[in-house]
């Protein structure tokens, strides 16, 4: 039952026929009732939230794009980044939320890792994915947004990787983005593929390590 904002009066009437809530946007409240025998099967709505920064890396200096966010208690160094947009490719709000916080246009390259973290207090105690993505830089002048940011700065990636000014993920992918800077990016990218869905007229991205070319094709 999705009842409007107007019509919220009428909840309570639904709550006492057994609906329960499922969950609200800004104008509906969807309220569900199990009408089978058993326990209710419904899937949960809204487990998660999806949090994306992009690592910008410069291969030509070997200088990666950081910020400090200018409302957290401890300044320290991260990846800029943030929440994904209903209907947003992860690898686009990498790039969109790298230029509204810096000013540094870029372009998506690969998924570099993958945080899993349950009951998040800024998730309203659901539960938490944040991606990294390697991104490759489109220009270099930085215009960091002073609502967001304390400060931005092209960083040497090995300063980065090593310095006690950064938070434990932000050390560990930038590890492993010099990895890759030193050893090859093969070791380290997951790319992306786009693929059609079972649902007629839709598609979806994969991530995965590259395959050989002698894969791809039936030989």
């Amino acid at each position: 039952m999705h009842v409007p904002i107007m019509l919220s009066g009428l909840i309570t009437c639904a709550a006492a026929e057994g609906f329960t809530f499922h969950h609200a946007n800004n104008e509906t409240s969807t309220l569900t009732l199990w009408l089978k025998k058993g326990p209710n099967k419904l899937p949960e709505y809204a487990t998660h939230q999806v949090g994306v920064a992009g690592a910008v890396l410069d291969e030509i200096s070997g200088k990666v794009l950081v910020v400090q966010d200018k409302n957290k208690t401890v300044n320290a160094w991260k990846f800029p980044g943030g929440l994904s947009d209903p209907g947003e490719d992860i690898g686009a709000t990498a790039v969109r939320e790298v230029l509204e916080e810096t000013g540094i246009k870029s372009e998506f390259q690969s998924l570099l890792s993958i945080r899993q973290q349950h009951k998040h207090p800024g998730a309203f105690g659901k539960s938490d994915m944040y991606i990294i993505c390697r991104l490759k830089p489109l220009s270099y002048n930085i215009n960091f947004c002073p609502q967001e940011c304390l400060k931005c700065e092209w960083m040497d990636l090995k300063e980065l990787a090593y310095t006690s000014h950064t938070t434990p993920i932000t050390s560990r992918v930038a590890k492993l983005l010099l990895f890759g800077y030193k050893e090859g990016f093969h070791n380290i990218d997951l790319t992306m593929r786009i693929l059609p869905a079972v649902y007629s007229g839709l598609f979806y991205s994969l991530y995965h390590k590259e395959l050989p070319a002698t894969y791809e094709t039936r030989g």
